[in-house]
């Protein structure tokens, strides 16, 4: 098939990866891939070369400008692209006018997020050939929006490399590592962490808490986090890493990995570290509940109770053979569940139903002349 991914990204997290993940392993199958990205996005430098040299510019400032989608469009022509996939809502539109009507290409667009989508895009739904949610939560939320039909909906649910996370093995007897990955905001919940690990840290002495992620607004929460940070009487065992990490590598030194967020789509995150198998203490979003089978495969806590939080933390760092427990379920979900292969040939499924299904209308006689 000839695929083009349409993502304005400007910032790189979860659907980003998921982004990269999917068009990378097309290639990887054989697909002919073209992308369309704004020119600073982050996702280019982690797409193969041959995509990076196939792609086109969007416009950085306006989704919509006129020039850039007849440009595009006509690229789409001039390539005989069969699939048409749009992962960020503000490109939804720009796909929809790409497209055109009835004898273009199939449009798909993947839903990342939680919040309802907005009028516009009842607008753009007629061009709309299927709807892609990342976790069962996002689709019940389109549903109950009424823009598409149910058949147009499909689950697919986000898939990680495992041959990027080792399982991590039980080091010797020292100090624990517990952390918290993801773009500083409210949502990610790293202060509620930060309170949970001073409560933890009070009763135990040998673990260390690690807090990774940016602050890509520069906004009053990361100043808000490294003050408390800073005045915490366990800051030299908080650590605050701001800078790009490997994840895999990241990952393979941690003892129990914690998501405390206050809304999750899916959680890409939790699927990470239960393939590096770190055991999870995660806030019981919807997200999670989707991956996480409390106290089998991972710890889940109400959303924002740092008491809970720290006592499932607790209860973890105390117990090797616990973790090592959760860590083996984890790892067995996740490779039979919500691995890469696995997405990608779910959604390679998605496209070749909607190329069939175009087929079919093409293939069908007028209707005046059906008896």
């Amino acid at each position: 098939m000839r695929i083009l991914q349409i993502s304005s990204a400007r910032h790189f997290g979860g659907g980003e990866r998921h982004f990269v993940d999917l068009t990378n392993g097309l290639i990887e199958g054989g697909h002919d891939i073209f992308v369309g990205s704004i020119p600073s996005s982050p996702i280019l430098a982690e797409l193969r070369p041959s995509v990076r040299q196939s792609s086109f510019e969007l416009s950085s400032s306006n989704p919509l400008n006129f020039t850039k989608a007849m440009a595009l469009r006509r690229f789409v022509r001039e390539h005989a692209i069969d699939i048409v996939h749009a992962h960020i809502a503000r490109d939804y539109p720009l796909a929809a006018l790409v497209v055109g009507w009835d004898g273009g290409p199939g449009l798909i667009i993947t839903r990342h997020v939680l919040f309802p989508m907005s009028k516009l895009h009842r607008i753009t739904r007629r061009r709309v050939a299927r709807v892609i949610a990342v976790s069962t939560a996002v689709a019940s939320v389109i549903q109950s929006q009424g823009i598409f039909r149910d058949d147009q909906i499909t689950v697919v649910p986000n898939g990680v490399d495992l041959a990027k996370f080792r399982p991590r093995v039980e080091h010797a007897a020292g100090r624990l590592r517990v952390a918290i990955l993801g773009e500083l905001t409210p949502n990610k919940g790293q202060i509620e962490f930060l309170r949970a690990a001073e409560i933890v840290a009070a009763k135990i002495d040998n673990v260390d808490f690690i807090i990774a992620g940016r602050d890509k607004r520069d906004g009053d929460y990361g100043y808000q986090l490294k003050a408390l940070i800073d005045g915490s009487k366990f800051r030299d065992r908080i650590q605050l890493i701001e800078s790009r990490i490997d994840v895999g590598d990241f990952l393979s030194g941690l003892d129990v990995v914690v998501s405390a967020s206050r809304s999750e789509a899916f959680g890409l995150a939790i699927v990470e570290a239960m393939a590096a198998g770190v055991p999870v203490v995660a806030t019981a979003t919807a997200g999670a509940c989707e991956i996480i089978s409390d106290k089998e495969t991972g710890h889940l806590v109400p959303i924002s109770d740092v008491n809970e939080m720290a006592s499932a933390i607790s209860l973890l760092v105390k117990n090797p053979a616990a973790r090592q427990e959760i860590s083996e379920s984890a790892r067995r979900i996740v490779t039979q569940s919500f691995s890469l292969d696995r997405m990608i040939s779910d959604t390679e499924a998605v496209y070749r139903d909607v190329l069939n299904d175009r087929r079919s209308v093409s293939d069908s006689p007028p209707r005046e002349l059906v008896r």
